[in-house]
């Protein structure tokens, strides 16, 4: 160590210089606030498209984002070139915060949740009535994972003309989730399309199902002018050539609202989800749980709604419903 006499001078003393630069280090970030605004509307491969001021700009997340990762349907601040000229490629420095957010787990003892979509306030569960065959433990699932995320459900039935809605309905009467069928000759002459656009106008829907019932060829006849190829499903084993891979939003014609097209899923894992939650989505039963033990499942014998509805402050169908939707996230779909 260099020692230096007792009165030194600045021609003692060395300092090394900073082989970065010489400019401190700063936990401070530029704010951005030039940012555009942009919605994402698909994600492949790390490259994110986004529509910013009526183009599509492609831009990939900036290093100050850190591990935080932006979805389809998310708001988001973009710097860069933005004129979406071809490869060209701006940063996404900010994700401005989500009204909403739906969740899945690849199965129920996977703790790693994935964010299906951003901000969408309902969602589109279809369900064919025949080929295949509907699966209602996986309707049960998108059910409890759309009340837990605070989003509004609603049921597409597709296939009519192969089987009668009426049973299936029938076990979701009580839960009062409006629906909507449709039959393939009504997706040919475009009927289905105009009742189906009613219910999601001024709203952005995210539609999720098992592969093979028609969902992509909904969204298909929703915003003709973006078709999306589809690949042929085996009817019984539901395996064969899935081509919707990616989540991709589009705008309805006269940008009456926005759909969000997602990959066929063949489970939908509700590790996530909190329980206590779900009784959310049933205002009429969730007053009663205010004599229920703590950290009541509501299915166990000093639950306060069985009182509460013997009462008669609730219909007993209900009761029987949220215990149903709540049994599930104990169960696979295919139990």
């Amino acid at each position: 160590m260099r020692r230096y006499g007792k009165n030194p001078d600045e021609d003692d003393i060395r300092v090394r210089p900073n082989p970065k630069g010489n400019r401190p280090r700063t936990n401070i970030r530029p704010k951005h606030e030039d940012a555009g605004e942009g919605l994402v509307l698909t994600v492949d491969r790390g490259r994110l498209t986004c529509l910013i001021d009526g183009r599509t700009v492609t831009a990939m997340k900036a290093r100050e984002l850190g591990r935080k990762s932006a979805v389809v349907g998310d708001r988001v601040a973009v710097v860069g070139d933005l004129t979406g000229t071809k490869d060209t490629l701006a940063r996404i420095v900010r994700v401005e915060p989500r009204t909403s957010t739906l969740r899945r787990t690849a199965d129920d003892d996977d703790p790693f949740e994935r964010v299906v979509v951003a901000n969408a306030d309902q969602l589109a569960i279809v369900t064919a009535l025949a080929d295949p065959e509907p699966r209602p433990r996986l309707i049960d699932r998108c059910l409890v994972a759309a009340y837990d995320a605070g989003l509004d459900p609603l049921l597409v039935l597709t296939k009519s003309d192969l089987a009668s809605a009426d049973t299936l309905l029938e076990s979701y009467g009580a839960l009062g989730v409006p629906y909507l069928v449709t039959n393939r000759d009504e997706l040919a002459d475009g009927s289905a399309a105009e009742r189906v656009r009613a219910a999601l106008t001024g709203r952005m829907t995210a539609f999720v199902g098992h592969s093979g019932v028609g969902k992509t060829t909904l969204v298909n006849s929703l915003v003709p002018e973006r078709r999306r190829a589809i690949g042929h499903v085996n009817a019984v084993t539901g395996r064969g050539r899935h081509t919707t891979t990616s989540a991709l939003a589009l705008p309805l014609p006269d940008d009456s609202g926005w759909v969000i097209d997602t990959p066929g899923v063949r489970s939908f894992g509700l590790h996530h989800v909190d329980p206590s939650r779900v009784i959310h989505a049933f205002p009429d039963l969730e007053p009663g749980t205010a004599g229920c033990p703590r950290a009541c499942s509501h299915d166990e014998p000093d639950c306060a709604l069985d009182a509460w509805v013997a009462e008669g402050h609730a219909d007993p169908a209900r009761l029987y419903s949220l215990r149903r939707l709540l049994a599930t996230r104990e169960r696979r779909e295919g139990d």
